[in-house]
């Protein structure tokens, strides 16, 4: 599989706007369903959201709808993640990886972006 690479984190404020990146080498990006999850310092990483291949199909964790947006432009290889209203609880490593629908399998992780939200 083509790896992945997450980029767009970094250290922002409570309230602000970013979008993070996932960047798939190859050209079988866009056979793929794609998922974004999360990892906060001591806790396990939980599922963030999912597109699947034609962006039909979009399924959200109840903790972000309305505040995160994921889409996907399959002739740039690449998923986003829009996150609006950022919140402090929202400081994590973000991930990307492949999936076979919304609800997974995933698999071939990225290294992940760190995103710093101050209050």
């Amino acid at each position: 599989q083509a790896p992945l690479v997450e980029s767009g984190g970094g250290l922002v404020q409570a309230g602000d706007s970013m979008r993070l990146s996932c960047v798939a080498s190859g050209h079988l990006f866009s056979t793929y369903a794609m998922g974004w999850f999360r990892q906060a310092p001591g806790k396990e990483r939980e599922f963030v959201a999912a597109i699947t291949w034609s962006g039909r199909l979009i399924s959200y964790a109840d903790s972000v709808k309305g505040r995160f947006t994921i889409s996907r432009d399959n002739a740039k290889n690449t998923a986003y993640l829009q996150i609006n209203s950022l919140k402090a609880e929202d400081t994590a490593i973000y991930y990307c990886a492949h999936g076979r629908g919304v609800n997974g399998p995933f698999d071939n992780w990225g290294q992940g972006t760190q995103v710093t939200v101050s209050s």
